[in-house]
């Protein structure tokens, strides 16, 4: 895909994207060769994968179209010169706005304020994320005997920051959820530069991946749009509504906040239930990858809040940021400058959809914690 057109698929991509929306879990058959005429040949993870391909007629020289995972990330492609969002995208970006919206009601500007008098834990946040995960992912995939483009798709991953979704599940954690949004948006401003940074000199200094260097182009319009419609306005609401209507942001606060996390949830569950015929032990090696990857991210957090002694809420959060990792940029850049590689594609789906569960895990852990410790 090149030219203008591809631009413009560029553009769609990211800013569905940028925050990394999680949506049900979608399989779309005849996505490249249908809809945009890009030819595909096999990977070495076809046989892993089988489970989830099917026959397609009239095809000899690749007889099995690869089905795209695209699991639980708000990137499509859409139809060629077009970058609208879907009904669906466009009903959990209102989903994830409304989370962002209810977390801020628990907030006041000063906490703000003291972030901003304590740059120490925004930058211990930033560390895991384009510092250490970036450094171990490289070591790791040295180490490891994986396929070119599985590796590849780990380190584009790793590259990637984080998305507004960890504001949401660092707060259901009780961690610091204004930290959380303060390394959030430096991040994805960071992020501009550094993840093409990390991705190429990651990828030129193994030897198996250096033949997958590619210069990303991520769109920074895409970027701040999806930072100003999904973080700074329906925070800033939210902050607002609370301070001028407090008694009225006490009674919808938890209300509103159970009912845009039960949103969330039924998305996800839907999405599992629907394409429940498509989960084959198949996938199983992938995500083993993926879980240990992203715990990876977990530690780095962990390791970098203990060594720069930050506080136990201020410690959540940078966990939560360094393992929610935004693979909905990853899956965009994937899709445009890498002709949606099965490989690729299926790693990064996985991790849209692990980095869910173990965010609200080791949030509701922290949760239970907390409530014992009360008693």
């Amino acid at each position: 895909m090149r030219g203008a057109g591809a631009d413009l698929h560029v553009i769609g991509l990211q800013q569905g994207a940028a925050l990394g929306i999680p949506v049900g879990l979608q399989f779309q058959n005849d996505l490249l060769e249908g809809q945009h005429g890009c030819e595909l040949g096999p990977t070495p993870w076809q046989n892993t994968l089988a489970g989830v391909a099917r026959p397609v007629a009239g095809k000899a020289a690749y007889p099995r179209k690869p089905l795209i995972l695209r699991g639980f990330l708000a990137v499509s492609l859409p139809p060629r010169g077009k970058t609208n969002m879907t009904t669906q995208q466009l009903v959990l970006s209102l989903v994830l706005a409304t989370m962002v919206f209810s977390v801020a009601l628990e907030l006041r500007v000063e906490d703000f304020r003291r972030v901003v008098r304590t740059p120490w834990a925004v930058l211990c946040g930033l560390i895991p994320q384009f510092i250490l995960l970036p450094i171990g992912t490289w070591g790791a995939t040295l180490l490891l005997d994986l396929p070119p483009n599985i590796e590849a798709a780990m380190i584009l991953v790793a590259a990637c920051p984080g998305g507004s979704l960890s504001n949401v599940v660092t707060h259901f954690g009780h961690g610091n959820t204004a930290l959380s949004v303060s390394v959030s948006a430096v991040a994805s401003i960071i992020a501009l530069v550094a993840t093409p940074f990390n991705f190429s000199w990651m990828i030129a200094a193994n030897p198996a991946t250096a033949s997958w260097l590619r210069e990303l182009a991520i769109d920074a319009s895409g970027i701040w749009l999806s930072l100003v419609l999904l973080l700074a306005i329906p925070m800033t609401l939210g902050l607002l509504f609370s301070h001028k209507l407090p008694r009225l942001t006490e009674r919808i606060r938890k209300p509103l906040g159970n009912l845009s996390l039960l949103a969330l949830l039924l998305f996800i569950v839907a999405g599992l239930i629907k394409e429940r015929q498509l989960l084959t032990l198949g996938l199983l090696p992938l995500l083993l990858i993926v879980v240990l990857h992203n715990a990876s991210g977990l530690f780095f957090g962990w390791l970098t809040s203990v060594a720069m002694h930050v506080s136990t809420r201020d410690r959540r959060a940078v966990m939560i940021e360094g393992g929610m990792q935004n693979s909905g940029l990853a899956l965009g850049i994937i899709a445009v400058q890498f002709h949606s590689d099965l490989g690729m594609v299926t790693l990064a789906s996985l991790w849209g959809i692990w980095h869910i569960v173990s965010g609200m895990s080791l949030a509701y852990y922290w949760r239970s914690k907390d409530a014992r410790s009360a008693h």
